[in-house]
């Protein structure tokens, strides 16, 4: 089990990373929420991980916090919810925006993430609600710092519609919340990501 990395990261193409531990190149998939916290490129980094052996590859997630990477882990236990839906899951909604949703019983907003249809949302809502205790209740949401923006680059925008695409998002719909963003509002394809996923959210009627 390989518990945490700690090493430089080389390249961030989200979901995507490579971090370089001592010589050592691993590839590690991240949700959004762990992605809008992570230092610049060729600083150093530290991720609690989540090591999936299958029989066709060997996967290694990462999470910026033990909060998230619970998270995570207790998502995966749900019947027909894998990694990659977990990734979406987290990288629609942070921690605290899934407690409320249980406490809500709000299926619509699962829904309205990608991959997840009517019935796994009811099943996330009726597993999960046993797991959702104190632990999850004190969860502090992803708090990130706003940078000054300046234009995005057409490269910062194909990014971010991959890196949508990756979540689950079919690409006419990943390029559409994209094209939502105002072109000034965010600087990196991280920022564009954050504001598309958010532009994605249904508003709520409560």
């Amino acid at each position: 089990m390989i518990g945490f990395i700690r090493g430089v990261l080389v390249a961030k193409q989200p979901p995507d990373l490579l971090v370089d531990v001592a010589g050592v190149g691993y590839e590690i998939q991240v949700p959004m929420t762990t992605l809008f916290e992570l230092p610049a490129v060729g600083e150093e980094v530290t991720l609690l991980t989540h090591f999936v052996v299958r029989e066709d590859a060997q996967l290694l997630y990462g999470f910026i916090a033990e909060e998230e990477r619970r998270l995570f882990r207790e998502l995966i236990k749900v019947s027909g919810v894998g990694p990659k839906l977990a990734l979406a899951l987290l990288s629609g909604m942070d921690a605290r925006a899934f407690s409320q949703c249980l406490q809500r019983d709000d299926v619509s907003a699962l829904v309205a993430l990608p991959g997840v249809g009517r019935k796994t949302a009811e099943r996330l809502l009726v597993e999960m609600r046993d797991k959702a205790g104190k632990w999850l209740e004190e969860l502090a949401p992803a708090v990130t710092d706003r940078r000054p923006v300046t234009p995005a680059s057409t490269d910062v925008r194909a990014e971010a519609e991959q890196a949508l695409v990756a979540l689950g998002y079919k690409l006419p719909e990943a390029a559409r919340l994209v094209s939502s963003v105002q072109a000034d509002d965010a600087d990196s394809s991280e920022e564009l990501i954050r504001l598309a996923l958010k532009a994605a959210a249904p508003k709520s009627t409560r």
